[in-house]
């Protein structure tokens, strides 16, 4: 009985289901800020060799804060894109801002996000201490910008963040 149960046992192991090489993909943009193209509309975030790319109008980033629990939505769809990819080395703004991408680095991977995300957006008032007068000074706005319920898509998998902060990108008067 035991030899059977020891057979049964290593049959079951050997034709177990098997995950391939399933690689759960994510990113991590904590620490870098966000920078912006002179003559484009989208945001980004490099990290070492990886892109996460916010392509939304540019009228998004409005000079007016928000509501306390009310923040400006956008939604994901054909116009309003997010997007990360994954090179072969190094990228910086150089590569991401040119109208004709280099030769180097190459994408190796990119995953889309699917239309149905969201992305949030809260505006506060950027205050600063005039060193003169030392009076609070009005000089810009901060826009929290953070993706909620966002999946990213690629031809071989997908990955979902129900919220990752994207980070503050600030405007000026």
């Amino acid at each position: 009985m035991k030899k059977i149960f020891g057979l049964l046992l290593g049959l079951c192991l050997l034709t177990a289901c098997d995950d391939g090489d399933l690689v759960l993909e994510s990113f991590n943009f904590s620490s870098v800020a966000i920078q912006k193209c002179t003559d484009k509309t989208f945001l980004f975030k490099t990290n070492s060799d990886e892109l996460l790319l916010v392509d939304i109008p540019e009228s998004s980033f409005l000079n007016e804060v928000t509501p306390d629990g009310e923040p400006r939505i956008v939604n994901i769809s054909g116009t309003n894109k997010v997007l990360y990819r994954k090179y072969s080395n190094a990228v910086g703004s150089t590569t991401v801002c040119n109208d004709i991408p280099p030769a180097t680095p190459t994408v190796i991977n990119e995953w889309n996000a699917s239309n149905g995300g969201k992305i949030e957006i809260i505006t506060t008032e950027k205050i600063t201490i005039d060193p003169v007068t030392s009076e609070e000074v009005l000089t810009g706005y901060n826009h929290q910008i953070k993706f909620v319920n966002i999946q990213f898509v690629s031809p071989d998998n997908s990955f979902v963040f129900e919220e990752y902060l994207f980070g503050t990108y600030t405007t000026s008067l």
